[in-house]
C-alpha cells in the first residue's frame, strides 16, 4: 500500500487489506450461489405454490399442503442451526464442511423456500381479473405464468430478490462463525478473537456499503420495471 495511506489507517487495517479483498470475494461468491439457487429453484417453487393454492387454476389442497409444510419447516430453522444440521449433507455435496463453497450449500437451501414464499406473496397481488381474462382468451398455464403473472409482478419480484440478497448477506456473515469464510469470518478472527476493534468497524462499514448498493440497485430496477 502507498506510504501516505499508512498515515490514514491503523497498522491493523493496512495489514489485512489483501485478506479483506479475498474475504469480500468469498462473500460475493456465497451470495451469488445462494441467489442463483433461489431464482432457479425457489422461483418455480413459489409459482407452483401460488397455482396449487386455494381458488387457483391448479387447486390441489393435498399437494399444496405438503409443499407449504416443507417451506414453512425449512424457514423455521434459525440459520446457524440449519448450518450445523446440514454439515453431513454439505460434506457430501461439496466434499468439505468449511470454506465459502461449503457455506453456499446451507445458504442455497435456506434461500430456496425463503424466495419461494416471497414469490408466492407477490403473485397473489396480481389482480384476479387479469388472470381470468387470460384464461378466457384461451391462454395456457405456462403462458399465464410468463406473460401475465411474472410480467405483472416483475417490480415486486425484483424488490423481493433485493430483500433476499440483503438478508442472505447477513447469513453469509453468520457462516463465518463456523469457518465459512467471507467478511464475517474476517470480523470474527480479527475483530473478536484478537480484539482489533478497528478491523471490526471496517468490516461493518464494508457490509453497510454493500447493503446500500444492493438496495439502491434493486429500487432503481424495480422503479424502471413498474409500469403502473
Amino acid at each position: 500500500m502507498p506510504e501516505f495511506l499508512t498515515h490514514l489507517f491503523s497498522e491493523n487495517i493496512v495489514s489485512i487489506v489483501p485478506e479483506l479483498w479475498v474475504s469480500a470475494g468469498q462473500t460475493l461468491l456465497m451470495l451469488s450461489i445462494g441467489l442463483a439457487c433461489a431464482v432457479l429453484l425457489g422461483g418455480p417453487l413459489g409459482v407452483l405454490l401460488f397455482l396449487l393454492g386455494p381458488g387457483q387454476s391448479l387447486d390441489r389442497p393435498g399437494v399444496f399442503g405438503v409443499l407449504n409444510w416443507v417451506v414453512n419447516t425449512v424457514r423455521s430453522f434459525p440459520f446457524i442451526i440449519l448450518l450445523v444440521a446440514l454439515v453431513p449433507f454439505t460434506r457430501f455435496i461439496a466434499g468439505t464442511s468449511i470454506g465459502p463453497l461449503a457455506a453456499s450449500v446451507p445458504l442455497a437451501i435456506a434461500a430456496i423456500p425463503y424466495f419461494a414464499r416471497l414469490v408466492e406473496q407477490n403473485l397473489r397481488d396480481v389482480p384476479r381479473g387479469v388472470i381470468e381474462a387470460a384464461h378466457a382468451m384461451g391462454a395456457s398455464e405456462l403462458q399465464i405464468v410468463w406473460r401475465v403473472l411474472v410480467l405483472e409482478a416483475r417490480s415486486g419480484l425484483v424488490l423481493a430478490l433485493t430483500v433476499l440478497a440483503i438478508s442472505f448477506l447477513s447469513y453469509s456473515a453468520v457462516a463465518g462463525v463456523v469457518g465459512g469464510g467471507g467478511i464475517g469470518d474476517l470480523a470474527i478472527r480479527y475483530g473478536y478473537y484478537r480484539f482489533q476493534t478497528d478491523v471490526m468497524v471496517l468490516t461493518v462499514a464494508l457490509l453497510i456499503v454493500i447493503v446500500q448498493a444492493i438496495q439502491y440497485g434493486g429500487n432503481a430496477l424495480a422503479r424502471r420495471l413498474d409500469k403502473r
